[in-house]
């Protein structure tokens, strides 16, 4: 009997430990810094972030204390600064970047952190100029469309 008190004591401690808890965490000026969930003492599942002056930051999910899925990061004046994905903790996919007016100034193909495929600049909310990156490095540059057509497939930007 006595056994069996422990076992269903160890039972419901190991339960209760695994189990997601909301945390909130605080500037020195009483703001919230951040929330979100922890479980096994990692951050999962959605967070938001703060400045000290109350303005959201960034928010997104993690997954085993890492970012993962898609980010959002904004400026203190509370525009949008740019949007992403994440894979395991790496910035992966297409990402956009804003202005501070919030039009989009690029969008580039991300891979290990880094520009590793296209990347589209615009001006006024046109296309300017189109750059191609490898591990991080310029590999090629065009400023129409004509030359962007003939040098890259269609099927390259997917």
């Amino acid at each position: 009997m006595k056994y069996l008190f422990i076992i269903i004591c160890f039972c419901v401690t190991f339960s209760i430990s695994a189990q997601k808890e909301y945390q909130k965490t605080y500037y020195d000026n009483g703001q919230l810094k951040e929330e979100g969930w922890i479980k096994k003492g990692l951050k999962t599942k959605y967070w938001k972030f703060y400045y000290s002056n109350g303005v959201v930051q960034k928010e997104g999910r993690f997954k085993n204390g890492k970012p993962n899925k898609y980010w959002y990061f904004y400026r203190e004046n509370k525009t949008k600064q740019r949007e992403g994905h994440y894979v395991n903790g790496v910035k992966s996919k297409w990402w956009l970047f804003y202005d501070e007016n919030e039009k989009v100034n690029h969008k580039c193909q991300l891979k290990n952190n880094q520009k590793n495929g296209y990347c589209l600049r615009y001006e006024n909310e046109k296309l300017v100029r189109a750059e191609k990156y490898k591990n991080g490095q310029k590999i090629g540059e065009w400023t129409d469309l004509k030359s962007f057509k003939k040098e890259n497939s269609v099927w390259d930007l997917q």
